[in-house]
């Protein structure tokens, strides 16, 4: 099974594109590489942003549906 991108987020399924956003936003600003000296902080911040660019694309997916 594929990554639970809502899990990385640290959202709810139920979450609308406002709430994705300020969670990347969020977790992003505290996990960026340059702020974050550990050494999962890269994997981390990328993974942040692939989480966010799957789901603040919903139209391919057919996922309007769920708001």
């Amino acid at each position: 099974m594929g990554q639970d991108y809502y899990a990385v987020l640290e959202l709810s399924h139920t979450a609308t594109d406002a709430d994705i956003k300020k969670a990347y936003r969020l977790l992003a600003l505290e996990n960026h590489p340059q702020k974050c000296k550990e050494p999962w902080a890269w994997e981390r911040f990328r993974l942040l942003a692939e989480a966010y660019d799957v789901l603040s694309d919903r139209k391919p997916w057919g996922l309007n549906c769920i708001e």
